[in-house]
């Protein structure tokens, strides 16, 4: 019953669950809701019944460049719009949280992904996307900041590649883990022979050891020279191949 000396406005409604109104029944523009489903719909230009607004925790979405809000535990904004694919909404653009945020499904949670190319012209610190040209999450983070790689790599075990690889170490010792690397020929490693070429080998401790058995045949590289400290044995069925102008040195 409507408050005495105001005049009640009702529009186009339905009380059975997951009705939506007719186009027929609707004149461009009309507004129609259901009450049981709590969501909104209008007809627009083109003659379509369109959902404008739906209550409840699967959020609501009124227009674009503009608010979501989900499961009412915080808000978000964007400066690109929002549409629905099926039960997928996808934002073309940055997610902006302006408050602390759930998203409480037993789902899955879609970021953004692109090419290394397609990286934000202008990012900020703190966004989060997949990198599909290394296959990583990465994040735009750092005291200068700079895109770095926040996990998604599968490791594995690597005993056939025959050309050098490039070993990663830590910047740091404490707080966030930065990966580098060796870009020249001063540290190398290749998995297919186990070799590992460093350009100057030094032991701190003073002492460099070496097993008094071969155990696996080998073969010493075209000049290149080797040396071992005796006495040495070499395992039956074994051999060491020294090539022509090479020498190998047993002390």
């Amino acid at each position: 019953m409507a408050q005495s000396g105001y005049t009640p406005i009702a529009i186009y409604s339905s009380s059975t669950a997951t009705n939506v109104p007719l186009a027929a029944n609707l004149v461009t523009g009309e507004l129609a809701i259901n009450v049981v489903d709590g969501k909104l719909y209008y007809k627009n230009s083109s003659g379509v019944v369109t959902l404008l607004a739906g209550a409840g925790g699967s959020g609501i979405i009124a227009g674009s460049n503009t608010q979501v809000q989900f499961n009412n535990s915080g808000v978000f904004g964007a400066s690109a719009n929002f549409t629905w694919s099926g039960t997928v909404l996808n934002i073309t653009g940055a997610l902006v949280a302006t408050a602390d945020s759930t998203f409480s499904s037993t789902g899955a949670l879609l970021i953004s992904k692109g090419t290394l190319a397609q990286q934000p012209g202008t990012p900020t610190t703190g966004m989060v996307r997949y990198n599909t040209t290394s296959n990583e999450f990465e994040g735009y983070s750092g005291v200068s900041p700079a895109w770095k790689s926040i996990g998604g790599s599968a490791v594995s075990n690597d005993t056939t590649t025959a050309t050098n690889l490039y070993p990663l170490f830590a910047a740091i010792t404490t707080g966030t883990a930065q990966n580098i690397y060796t870009s020249n020929a001063k540290y190398l490693y290749k998995p297919s022979t186990g070799d590992l070429q460093s350009s100057q080998l030094v032991a701190s401790n003073g002492i460099i050891s070496n097993s008094s058995t071969v155990a696996t045949s080998y073969i010493i590289s075209t000049g290149n020279n080797s040396m071992s400290v005796g006495p040495i044995t070499v395992a039956t069925g074994q051999s060491v191949t020294v090539p022509s102008g090479s020498r190998w040195v047993i002390l």
